[in-house]
């Protein structure tokens, strides 16, 4: 078991409540990552559910849980032969923090029939470049836990020079190794920088609805995170990603809806 696996695991109480404990290993400067909330939330949904893998989520980030106990309470809306409904919340001090709806199906690792092309090319990992490592009292303990490369036009907003584009593009892949599987992949989707801070925008971005797909079951090795947005209007802006694996093939893609960052 690797420490993400720990981090992330779920126990089960009964047929329908797990206990779990949430990593403060995985906080952006105090309020965890939303991705690997679902990861945690997933790992529970699955355990409950007849099939191995969550194809689709969708999840609205009512509060801002802690680190530290809760639990996940999971219900099966419908079972059918190939394909399971499953509503999950993430509950912590009697209230819930975050809910879920989960589609589980069990997939093959088969070829695909068709694959459209990668969005954007990055340059090889070895021209790519690390964010500045966060001071410790910054609370961004999650720049531990995993290693992206970013393409070095997409972080210009670290020196005062954003593209003017709401973009983000990066190699992932975890600090320990481990091979990626559906629940890294629910972390990859949301383990960007904001693509609004390309924009110009700077400050915490908090995610309100995050919805992602598993398209296939990913090969060894470093993800492709390709992220961009459409809109920043009004306070708010759009971000959707794109993961591919080593082989460039597609295995996860993501549209979630945020506040633009305050302060």
């Amino acid at each position: 078991m690797t420490k993400f696996d720990e981090a992330t695991q779920a126990i089960r109480v009964d047929e329908t409540t797990y206990d779990v404990c949430l990593d403060p290993g995985y906080a952006i400067g105090g309020p965890l990552n939303g991705g690997y909330l679902m990861a945690v939330v997933l790992r529970a949904v699955v355990d409950a559910s007849p099939f191995e893998h969550p194809v689709s989520t969708t999840a609205q980030f009512l509060r801002v849980p802690v680190a530290g106990p809760a639990r996940v309470e999971v219900e099966q809306v419908k079972v059918g032969r190939t394909v399971a409904f499953l509503r999950a919340r993430l509950v912590q001090n009697g209230g819930t923090q975050m809910e879920c709806l989960v589609t589980t199906a069990t997939l093959t690792d088969g070829p695909p029939a068709y694959t459209d092309q990668q969005s954007a090319v990055l340059p090889p990992p070895e021209r790519c470049v690390k964010l500045p490592d966060p001071r410790p009292e910054s609370g961004m303990t999650l720049n531990a836990q995993m290693e992206l490369l970013f393409d070095p036009p997409t972080i210009g907003w670290l020196t005062g020079e954003p593209t003017g584009r709401p973009e983000s593009r990066a190699y992932f892949r975890m600090t320990e190794p481990q091979d990626p599987d559906p629940y890294v992949l629910a972390l990859a989707v949301d383990a960007l920088p904001p693509v609004v801070f390309s924009a110009g925008a700077r400050g915490w971005a908090p995610t309100v609805d995050l919805t992602w797909h598993l398209r296939a079951l990913p090969a060894p090795g470093l993800l492709t995170l390709i992220g961009s947005g459409r809109l920043v209007h009004d306070g708010w802006f759009d971000e959707e990603v794109e993961v591919r694996d080593s082989r460039g093939r597609l295995v996860a893609q993501s549209r979630q809806l945020a506040r633009v960052g305050r302060g």
